[in-house]
């Protein structure tokens, strides 16, 4: 069945199915660990049972999403030994630390405190639960900071040495690998589409109870919240992404040139190209529709500065350009339509309408799954990007892999494949659910338990229940 596919494929494409499936859950398991650290800040500070409420709302869903990004991360971590043996041994003094670190620093850490943070509320009191809340947020983060310099390491290798059997060995510092040139914005940019991720989903929960019933107060909260943090993040991740594409120009050009979609050199002015079809055998865009010069002056701010094209890169060392110059405008495309969605909502906020705009609503709806469409899609402008490299500039993706059979790996592949999908499928599914429910203000409900005997004991005695009683 797999005998016709090249086994290389074969590898990237179950490593990818597989990062991209994991990828998910992180993303959003980030942003809300740290969302339910400012709910239960919230409700010590201010009292109000509300935010309380929304705690225990998001907890059970934070659960789930947790875990099964644990789940998918171990599944994940066997694939270097297995499909990737041979970037394992070579890479592995330097980044086998790194991962090293995540475990002992972040998920020791998130283990530790979730326990307390799901079972503890009544056992520990307020301050520890809310204590134990904020370490699940911090190691939440602290495991993206390893992850993404092991990442960001691969793509602009620094602070290393090559030893006699071809390994990456530390150098002298290990300052020098943790922080190479392209972990500060990589980390940035992701820990904030993890946040902005993470606000668009709840935004988009938010918007649902409102069509259903403008006066939920915990619908109206979430909401609140969640188009507050849209309107502040979106832009500060457009600036932040800007400072990324700089970085990445500086230091993997032809990823830059496969994003613009820039097959040949511009010495006086490179145009900025919105959309076309890309054909990496005739070296050209079709249809393009482009404006003049306006690449040039977002990546080097002049109007007529010069910009290598693909032309100057050897054909074995160019990125597949089809891939990466579309998941990029995906990833753009949904930044500034969040961008757009956040200015909505503050005009709707300054008008006293945030409640009230049913197509606002319906639009945030719309827009709850697009923080995660738009990180899978920058992962693959990153990662497709890197190619035909592993560690960029030093080790082939050629040169990576395990020597495995390609029907063995398609055997794995389609195991991984019906595995996932009904596995995770059911967990999402459930997720879904529960987002599904209506959050109830519990003070509500237990005032209205308590009214209930009085109000039934009138009416025996022959009272009769007043307007909006009955």
């Amino acid at each position: 069945m797999f005998e016709g596919l090249d086994a290389l494929f074969l590898a990237r494409a179950q490593f990818a199915f597989t990062v991209s499936f994991h990828f998910i859950f992180p993303s959003f398991s980030i942003g809300l660990a740290s969302y339910l650290a400012v709910l239960e800040g919230m409700w010590l500070w201010t009292g109000r049972e509300r935010y309380l409420d929304l705690f225990r709302y998001w907890l059970k869903i934070f659960a789930i999403a947790f875990a099964m990004g644990v789940v998918s991360g171990i599944v994940m971590s066997y694939q270097f030994g297995t499909n990737w043996s041979v970037f394992s041994d070579k890479a592995g003094p330097v980044i086998g630390p790194l991962m090293a670190y995540e475990v002992l620093t972040a998920f020791f850490l998130e283990a530790g405190f979730l326990g307390v943070m799901l079972f503890g509320m009544e056992r520990v009191g307020r301050k520890l639960h809310f204590a134990a809340t904020l370490m699940v947020a911090v190691g939440t983060f602290i495991s993206a900071f390893w992850i993404l310099s092991v990442n960001s390491w691969m793509h602009t290798p620094t602070g290393y040495v090559i030893g006699a059997n071809g390994q990456f060995l530390p150098g002298d510092s290990w300052i020098d690998i943790i922080f190479n040139p392209s972990f500060p914005f990589r980390l940035v940019h992701t820990a904030t589409a993890a946040y902005l991720t993470t606000a668009l989903a709840v935004g988009g929960v938010g918007a649902w109870h409102l069509l259903k019933d403008r006066t939920n107060k915990q619908a109206r909260t979430m909401f609140s919240m969640a188009m507050g943090m849209v309107m502040v993040v979106a832009p500060i991740q457009i600036f932040v992404g800007d400072m990324h594409g700089l970085n990445t120009l500086e230091h993997q050009p032809a990823k830059v040139m496969a994003m613009e979609g820039h097959f040949q050199s511009h010495p006086d002015g490179a145009p900025l190209i919105l959309f076309g079809i890309p054909d990496s055998e005739q070296e050209t865009v079709h249809y393009a529709v482009e404006i003049p010069k306006l690449s040039s002056l977002i990546l080097k701010h002049e109007w007529d500065a010069p910009l290598d094209g693909l032309d100057t890169v050897a054909k074995e060392d160019r990125p597949p350009v089809g891939v990466v110059f579309w998941a990029f405008r995906i990833m753009v495309g949904l930044g500034f339509a969040m961008l757009g969605l956040g200015a909505w909502s503050l005009l709707a906020r300054l008008r006293g309408k945030l409640y009230d705009w049913s197509w606002l609503h319906r639009a945030a709806l719309a827009m709850g799954p697009a923080g995660f469409v738009a990180v899978i899609a920058g992962w693959f402008t990153t990662e497709v990007g890197r190619q035909p490299w592993t560690v960029y500039g030093l080790l082939r993706t050629a040169d990576s892999a395990s020597p495995l059979d390609a029907p063995a790996l398609g055997a794995s592949l389609l195991a991984f494949i019906v595995v996932y999908f009904a596995v995770f499928g059911v967990g999402v599914w459930y997720i879904l659910r529960l987002m599904s429910a209506t959050p109830h203000d519990k003070e509500a409900a237990m005032q209205r338990q308590a009214e209930g005997p009085i109000r039934t004991a009138g009416i025996a005695s022959g009272g009769i229940p007043q307007d909006g009683e009955g």
